[in-house]
């Protein structure tokens, strides 16, 4: 197990290093360049030249390259032309609110999923079954920027149940019972809409695994045996069926980095979603970077974490 997860971290690594370089050359491909927003466009254009030359700008990419990822492995992602501040400390204010989005979806996409899983794949070609089905083909067919636009116009415009944009209530202090209540209550209507999606996937594969898990040897064998029908899903169809469920969390949060790019835009919720997005308008250089980057490395972090949660679950892929 420990030699798995050891291999993995290994082959992490370069990975990462691969991420860096290609998420730097197509920053590079840019129109303009890190100085562009710093400075008026009416300044002398000696004066600006150099100041690419102090900064760096004019030296060959590999060597650029390597100035910015020494820093950014040290913590120092350059500094963000639009806020006027370090890209860290701008990255860390949205980062926890993306964390917490993201965790909500995660939660809420299981607690949908599963059980409507369950009840499709254990009474299909049933009503419950076919009204389930409908649901999951309706999701897939329906992209998550026009679903999130749906649930923002009728439960934040029309019936004014969620607030329409920010992570909390204007003037709550923080660490209060209040703020708290404030930050749940703004972080629902984007997390229910992300899950009500992002959920179809998990269900129509837990209804095929349980769908498949019914009709194996094992299974008939139980049942020959005399075991209940209860003691039959409980203890056979539903552990084996969840199996490939758990090994797919990773995935999982890999899938939500895309979403909450849209979501978070769509709803006005401040996190990196929405940061990013703005950033790449601006041409905010560092911060798109840094951003991607980011997102690229939780991306293979999520993969390595299906990759050990299989292999915990799985035994037989284990790498001896």
């Amino acid at each position: 197990m420990w030699r798995t997860v050891a291999r993995r971290l290994v082959i992490m690594i370069p990975q990462i290093l691969l991420l860096s370089i290609l998420v730097f050359l197509m920053a590079k491909a840019m129109p303009g360049d890190a100085l562009t927003g710093l400075l008026d466009p009416s300044i002398d254009p000696a004066a600006m030249d150099a100041q690419r030359v102090r900064l760096g700008l004019n030296n060959p990419w590999h060597v650029q390259y390597w100035d910015w990822i020494t820093q950014a492995v040290q913590g120092d992602f350059g500094q963000s032309f639009r806020f006027k501040m370090p890209v860290s400390d701008l990255i860390g204010q949205r980062m926890m609110n993306t964390v917490w989005l993201s965790l909500a979806t995660l939660i809420l996409t299981y607690l949908i999923a599963i059980p409507l899983g369950i009840t499709s794949g254990r009474f299909n070609d049933t009503w419950a079954d076919r009204l389930i089905t409908g649901y999951t083909y309706i999701g897939f067919a329906a992209p998550l920027f026009i679903f999130a636009l749906l649930m923002l116009w009728v439960f934040g415009f029309h019936f004014g149940w969620f607030p329409t944009g920010g992570s909390v209530e204007p003037g709550t202090e923080p660490g209060t019972v209040q703020y708290v209540a404030s930050k749940i209550y703004h972080l629902l209507l984007p997390a229910i809409s992300m899950a009500l999606i992002t959920t179809v996937t998990t269900v129509q594969y837990l209804r095929s695994e349980i769908i498949d898990t019914k009709q194996k040897d094992f299974i008939i064998t139980a049942r020959a045996k005399g075991a209940s029908e209860a003691r039959v899903y409980n203890r056979h169809i539903l552990r084996n069926s969840l199996l490939p469920i758990a090994a797919f969390f990773g995935y999982e949060i890999t899938g939500l980095i895309g979403g909450t790019i849209f979501i978070e835009n769509i709803f006005s919720y401040p996190g990196m979603g929405q940061l990013f997005l703005s950033s790449i308008s601006l041409r905010d250089f560092s911060v798109v970077t840094s951003l991607v980057l980011l997102y690229g490395a939780a991306s293979i972090i999520g993969a390595l974490i299906s990759d050990i949660t299989l292999s915990i679950v799985d035994p037989r892929i284990r790498i001896k």
